[in-house]
C-alpha cells in the first residue's frame, strides 16, 4: 500500500513538473546543434579561460584539477598566470570564489557543479551540449524576474546572464498561432536591444568553445578512448581474419 501511495504521488509530481514546463513556454524552443569538437586544442583554451573568467565565480568543477588543463596542451607556468587566482596552486580542484551561503541567499540555491554538466542535461532535444549552447544563448531581459532576466530554455532560471555584456540585450519575437482552440506563441527569432561587445557570430563561437570545453570537461579522457578504441577494432579485425584462415587451414583435411 506505501509503495502504490509513493508512486502515485510521483506520477502526480511528474504531471504536474510537465504542465507547468509547458505553462511556462519551455517547449517553444528547440535545441540548436552545439559545434563540439574536443580535439581543437585553440577552441578548449579559449572555452577554458571563458569558465574561468565567467562560471568558476559562482560555480565550481570540484571533479576537475587546474593541472588537468595540461591535457589541452596548456604549461603550469600558462595554468598560472591566465587561470588561477593568487590563493590557488595549479594542483588544486576548481573551487567555485562565492560563499555557498551567499549564493543561496542571492539565487535561492547553491550554484550547481559543472564538472559533468554536459553529461548530465541530455534529453529528448539533444546532447548535453546542445542544451547547454541553446541555453547561454537565449536569455533575454525580463523586468519580471528578480535577476533582470529570463530565459527560453529554462524558463524563470535564477542565474542571471552573466554573458550579458559580450551578447547584449535581445529580445524574443513571438507569433501567435492557433492550435486546439487555444492561441499559442511560437518563437520566431531575436530582436537585438543594444549590442554587446561582440556580434552575433563571435558571440556564438565563443558560446562553442565554452561548451565545448564543458563537454570535454566531463571526461577529459574521451580522446584517449576513441583513439585507443580504434587501434583495438583494427586489432580485433586484423586477429578475426587471422584466425579464420587458421581455422580452414587446421580442419583443411578433415570431411
Amino acid at each position: 500500500m506505501k509503495n502504490i501511495k509513493q508512486l502515485t504521488l510521483g506520477l502526480v509530481m511528474a504531471l504536474g513538473l510537465a504542465a507547468g514546463a509547458h505553462a511556462s513556454g519551455g517547449e517553444t524552443i528547440a535545441w540548436d546543434k552545439a559545434p563540439v569538437k574536443t580535439n581543437d586544442m585553440a577552441s578548449l583554451q579559449n572555452g577554458a579561460k571563458l569558465f574561468v573568467n565567467y562560471c568558476l565565480n559562482c560555480h565550481s568543477a570540484a571533479f576537475m584539477r587546474f593541472n588537468r588543463l595540461k591535457d589541452i596542451e596548456l604549461t603550469d607556468q600558462q595554468i598560472k598566470d591566465n587561470l588561477l587566482f593568487t590563493t590557488d596552486k595549479v594542483g588544486e580542484t576548481m573551487k567555485a570564489a562565492i560563499d555557498p551561503k551567499q549564493a543561496k541567499e542571492w539565487f535561492g540555491a547553491n550554484p550547481p557543479d559543472l564538472t559533468v554538466i554536459a553529461r548530465s542535461r541530455a534529453g529528448h532535444g539533444g546532447t548535453g551540449a546542445d542544451y547547454l549552447y541553446t541555453y547561454l544563448r537565449t536569455y533575454y531581459r525580463d523586468e519580471t524576474k528578480a535577476t533582470g532576466w529570463n530565459n527560453l530554455v529554462f524558463p524563470s532560471v535564477g542565474m542571471p546572464h552573466v554573458l550579458w555584456e559580450l551578447q547584449g540585450d535581445r529580445k524574443p519575437v513571438f507569433e501567435e498561432n492557433e492550435a486546439h482552440g487555444h492561441a499559442v506563441k511560437v518563437f520566431k527569432g531575436w530582436q537585438q536591444v543594444s549590442p554587446g561587445s561582440m556580434s552575433p557570430l563571435q558571440y556564438d563561437q565563443a558560446v562553442g568553445d565554452l561548451v565545448n570545453y564543458l563537454q570535454w570537461m566531463g571526461e577529459p579522457a574521451q580522446n584517449t578512448r576513441v583513439r585507443v578504441g580504434v587501434w583495438v577494432l583494427l586489432f580485433l579485425g586484423v586477429f578475426t581474419v587471422i584466425a579464420w584462415r587458421l581455422n580452414a587451414a587446421f580442419w583443411k583435411d578433415i570431411k
